[in-house]
């Protein structure tokens, strides 16, 4: 090996290892050592200089101070905080102070009030505090040319004083010295004064830096509480930690207050930064599922922006944005109107509706639709009222339309006609029980709803006209009357997806002032016109029908001008708004008007009608079956609204046997024979169509009858002319 290197390398030695260098075997291999002990901790101490403590006092001296540093460091941190808050106190005392000076001896209060006066538009108060500054300002002028003469006037008054000051005590000695007989009593008043001043300038000499140091605590002891009490700043740092208080569920007045103060709104925090306190107009108090509290304001701050913050406020009070309505009431301004319901007690399922599976209604009384926030019953009153629903698709509005139509039909003398300009199937549950059902957004649907415009404004007449004839303190349909008179039958008209016959291009103007017309004078003649629409604006709604409309009810709205359109001018800013209703979550969710005193929030009753579930079929067979017990003939029209009818032959129909019969029970029972048709005519329409068969009514028993051999006679003689005619032209009339 060591040749093979070397004849590689050429140069260079190998040494080979030293026998005793070698390693040795691990049984043979010997450790020297020393034991040491781990250095002690020390706790962040130094060594004591003392030779003779030993190391275990050492050990627990350093523990102890480690201890006292750890349990005194708190009382060290709070103690610091409090001194310097304590004399920022001082600091903030003579800040409130000199501002109090300044006030006093400057305009600013009356500045202050003007600028206050100018902001809420009161110029009466204004210009009573520009009239109290120019005041002001000549009081203080004087005043101050009174100080330049003040040193004259003070010289000669100390002159004066002590002249009479001498002359007193003069006299008094005399006095003395007659009474004693003594002469030297003369000068002793004067004298006892000068000892008097001596023994004064002496206490004042002794005792002086006394009262200066008592008088100097007195004075920081009164800046330090008018800071503590008036002072609005200190460091953060120096406020004592206070722990957090969790948030009450319960919303009383001081979690109210807590919600507010945190609203983020400059004046509202200014306000009580100052220490403004709220007037209580009605306490916090338990109604229904929710609390309600009344407080005024302060100035500067409107309930319009509270309303604004609705979803702060609302995260204040631990609830939904839906949960919490903060408005306005009308008759009391300034006041905030809070009511805040429970917990989830908007969000959940509605209670069935009362009348899922018995009962009747009355169309003259109302029919229960829907829940207020507090979870009472709503009755939606249909006569002498009008509706006007609107909401973006998905926020419950017609599950609330087809809760009023349910109920409606559950008064077996109602009759239902509906107009949808759109192609769904909401409403053919309900086909068994309605009078027309139309479909549809083609040119002969809006047609279809023309036609039933037009007659509605000429049914609303001949309504009226039949009313006034009947006399009574009120003309003012009844359900006597309505019973009585088929022709006189309530109405529920449903006109849905209604801003495609508003927006129509030839008859939206016209359908425009048919609808304003009808929904102004058909109140008191039964006819409930229900309006529905998903656009909420001027060009899709006329702005009339608004605010006819004597209940409108809001669902999911994407703005405030939608909202105001539907509710009313101004009712976003009083804080009755559906803008933060939430399509698909706030389902069947509403702010309504007219259903009470106040606008206020709602929940429709949900009816299902789903795959596997069918609620609405159970009551349209109970609506039939309330009819049939009634003996009224149910008539429908669904395919073709506006079919023609053949009046000369329902008159004969109606007539039968009879020689003849009175003109108004002629009107009566082709009402009933075809409502859609007839239901419309008048005494002198009848009397204008027979005229042309020759067989018009004539007057006989003291009444206007018609004769069955004229109409028999007029019949034949048309078949005769033609097999085929059916009499188009009765369809017009």
């Amino acid at each position: 090996m060591t040749h093979n290197y070397e004849q590689e390398h050429g140069r260079g030695n190998v040494v080979p290892f030293r026998p005793d260098t070698r390693p040795l075997p691990e049984s043979e291999v010997v450790v020297d050592a020393e034991l040491v002990q781990e250095p002690r901790e020390t706790f962040n101490t130094r060594r004591l200089p003392v030779p003779h403590i030993s190391e275990q006092a050492r050990q627990r001296m350093a523990q102890t101070a480690v201890e006292l540093r750890r349990v005194s460091a708190p009382y060290v941190v709070t103690g610091s905080r409090a001194v310097v808050r304590h004399g920022l106190y001082v600091g903030a005392g003579a800040a409130v102070v000199a501002r109090r000076v300044r006030d006093a001896r400057s305009n600013s209060p009356y500045l202050r009030a003007l600028r206050a006066a100018e902001a809420a538009g009161e110029w009466d108060r204004a210009d009573q505090w520009a009239e109290r500054i120019e005041r002001a300002k000549r009081d203080r002028h004087e005043r101050r040319m009174d100080w330049i003469a003040a040193p004259v006037k003070l010289a000669k008054a100390v002159a004066v004083s002590a002249a009479a000051g001498i002359g007193l005590l003069l006299a008094l000695g005399v006095v003395l010295a007659v009474a004693d007989g003594s002469v030297g009593m003369v000068l002793e008043p004067i004298g006892a004064a000068i000892d008097t001043i001596r023994f004064l300038w002496w206490f004042g000499t002794a005792y002086g830096a006394f009262l200066l140091t008592g008088g100097m605590g007195v004075g920081l002891l009164y800046l330090w509480d008018q800071g503590r009490r008036h002072g609005g700043w200190q460091p953060r740092w120096a406020v004592p930690e206070q722990p957090v208080p969790g948030r009450d569920v319960v919303p009383d007045e001081g979690a109210i207050l807590s919600a507010l103060r945190e609203l983020g709104y400059g004046p509202l925090t200014r306000a009580f930064k100052d220490g403004w306190q709220p007037r209580w107009v009605s306490p916090t108090t338990r109604v229904g599922k929710g609390w309600h509290t009344q407080l005024l304001l302060p100035r500067q701050v409107p309930v319009e922006e509270i309303a604004k913050r609705k979803g702060v406020l609302a995260h204040n009070l631990l609830r939904k944005p839906i949960e919490v309505w903060p408005t306005e009431p009308k008759d009391q301004p300034g006041v905030l109107d809070l009511w805040v319901a429970d917990q989830g007690i908007l969000t959940g399922p509605v209670d069935p509706w009362p009348l899922l599976h018995e009962g009747a209604t009355d169309y003259f009384k109302g029919v229960p639709v829907a829940v207020d926030a507090r979870g009472e019953l709503i009755t939606a009153k249909l006569m002498a009222c009008n509706y006007l629903t609107a909401g973006i698709m998905g926020s419950g509005k017609s599950s609330f339309v087809i809760c009023l139509l349910l109920g409606a039909m559950l008064d077996p003398l109602v009759d239902i006609d509906v107009h949808v300009l759109a192609y769904n199937v909401d409403y053919d549950p309900m086909k068994p029980r309605l009078r027309t059902l139309v479909k549809g957004d083609e040119e002969e649907h809006i047609e279809a709803a023309m036609t039933t415009l037009r007659t509605l404004v000429g049914e609303v007449s001949e309504r009226g006209r039949i009313l006034e004839e009947l006399g009574g303190e009120e003309a003012k349909l009844t359900r006597d009357i309505a019973e009585a008179d088929p022709r006189m039958r309530p109405r529920v008209v449903v006109f849905d997806e209604v801003h495609e016959l508003f927006t129509h291009k030839r008859h939206g103007e016209e359908a425009k002032e048919l609808a304003l017309k009808v929904t102004k004078k058909a109140r008191k003649t039964g006819i409930t016109l229900l309006w529905v629409t998903p656009d909420a604006d001027a060009n899709s709604l006329p702005r009339g029908i608004s605010k006819t409309a004597s209940h409108r009810v809001a669902f999911a709205i994407n703005d405030h001008q939608g909202n105001d359109a539907i509710l009313g001018t101004g009712m976003h800013k009083r804080g009755y708004s559906a803008t933060t209703l939430v399509a698909g979550e706030d389902v069947g969710t509403a702010m309504a008007a007219g259903f009470a005193k106040v606008p206020g929030l709602i929940r429709s009753f949900y009816i299902r009608k789903e795959k596997g579930t069918d609620e609405i079929t159970p009551i349209v067979q109970r609506a039939l079956a309330l009819r049939e017990e009634h003996g009224i003939t149910p008539t429908h029209d669904h395919d073709n609204p506006t079919a023609v009818a053949d009046p000369l032959a329902d008159i004969a129909a109606v007539l039968g046997k009879r020689p003849r019969m009175k003109t108004r029970e002629v009107l009566q029972h082709l009402a009933e024979r075809n409502p859609a048709a007839y239901r419309d005519w008048s005494a002198q329409r009848l009397t204008a169509y027979l005229a042309q068969y020759h067989a018009e009514p004539y007057k006989t028993e003291g009444a206007m009858q018609v004769s069955t051999a004229r109409i028999h006679e007029a019949l034949t003689e048309r078949n005769h002319h033609d097999p085929d005619n059916s009499d188009d032209s009765g369809g017009g009339w």
